[in-house]
């Protein structure tokens, strides 16, 4: 195992992993949601696992692993990005 042990362990309820599951099962699904689907069921199995190990295994970065479990750790159970964040996209009417 790489990496440092996690600071971060969330314990995820059954509605959210359910939710999880369906997610990685879908085949229209935004990839972002299916890495983060699949993070989450990861970390149920494997409490444990270094960021760097996890991030591995599901194709993303290990700051981006931190990030999720931290946000699961304290209770946002969610797949989807926070409303807010990230630019904006910008639209200039003609004329």
């Amino acid at each position: 195992m790489s990496g440092l042990p996690p600071a971060f362990c969330p314990i995820f309820p059954a509605d959210f992993l359910e939710q999880a599951r369906q997610a990685t099962g879908r085949r229209t699904i935004r990839f972002q949601l299916r890495q983060r689907a699949a993070l989450a069921l990861l970390l149920h199995q494997q409490p444990h696992l270094s960021n760097v190990a996890a991030g591995d295994q599901v194709g993303l970065h290990p700051d981006s692993v931190r990030y999720w479990r931290r946000r699961w750790a304290q209770g946002d159970f969610a797949l989807d990005d926070r409303p807010g964040r990230g630019r904006k996209p910008v639209f200039s009417p003609l004329g």
